[in-house]
This record gives C-alpha cells, structure tokens and sequence, in this order.
C-alpha cells in the first residue's frame, strides 16, 4: 500500500493515507495554474468507531505564501468509520506556483465522546516541468 499512497500519519488508532497525482490537463502554466489531486485514505484500526467532524489544510505554496482552510467534514461528508473500516475521498488544489505542500489535520469525534486531531500527513505538489 506504500506505493499507492506513499504519505502516511497514524494519531492515536487512525491512519491516514495520501496519494497526489499532477492535473496537467487542468492546468495552465502560461495563465499561472496548476492543479493537483489528491486521494485520501483515512483508517480505522482502533475498537471504536470514530467521525470526522472537521478538518483543517495548510496550503504552501512555492513561493511559501500559506493559505489555511477550514470547514465542517470532507466532500460534503461527516463520514463514521467503523472498526477496522477507512474512507476514501479525492479533492483537489489549484496553486499559482509550479510546486507546494500541503498538510493538515481532521477533528475525529470517538464513540465516547472524546475527540482529538488526526494529523494529515505533509505531501508535496510537484509540476511535471519540476527536478526533484
């Protein structure tokens, strides 16, 4: 699974997962817009089930302008993931710059009642015309 989503975090039993893939057919480097999308794959391995409530992004961009969104769950979803189930969903970023990072974090309601942040890995945004 390390090659299919090469980014990782695991906070408390959840994992989080990420794979990016480069958009050029939504991009226009020549109008100053690149765009990414990027999978997520969120894991329960804990006894309970967990939700997503919110979640947060940090958004770096090549020039290491940051820009922070909020908002109540993902893709219009609050999703419960049960024991030893995950969630997928695919999104997407637009930059201004050929390269960047993004990193975040979700807010998981427990079954108990309690909640705590689960840390969305740093993975970077890199443009076809980029080295490494």
């Amino acid at each position: 699974m390390k090659a299919l989503f090469p980014h990782m975090a695991v906070t408390r039993d959840v994992t989080v997962r990420v794979s990016v893939s480069f958009l050029a057919e939504q991009s226009d480097p020549a109008k100053g817009r690149w765009f990414w999308a990027y999978h997520i794959r969120i894991e329960n391995d804990g006894d309970g089930a967990v939700q997503l409530i919110d979640r947060y992004w940090s958004i770096i961009d090549g020039r290491g302008g940051r820009q922070e969104v909020r908002g109540e769950g993902v893709v219009g979803e609050q999703p419960v993931i049960e024991p030893g189930q995950s969630y997928d969903y695919v999104s997407g970023c637009p930059l201004n710059t050929p390269t960047g990072a993004m990193e975040g974090s979700y807010h998981m309601v427990c079954e108990d009642g309690s909640s705590f942040e689960a840390t969305i890995p740093r993975f970077p945004l890199i443009g076809p015309a980029v080295t490494r």
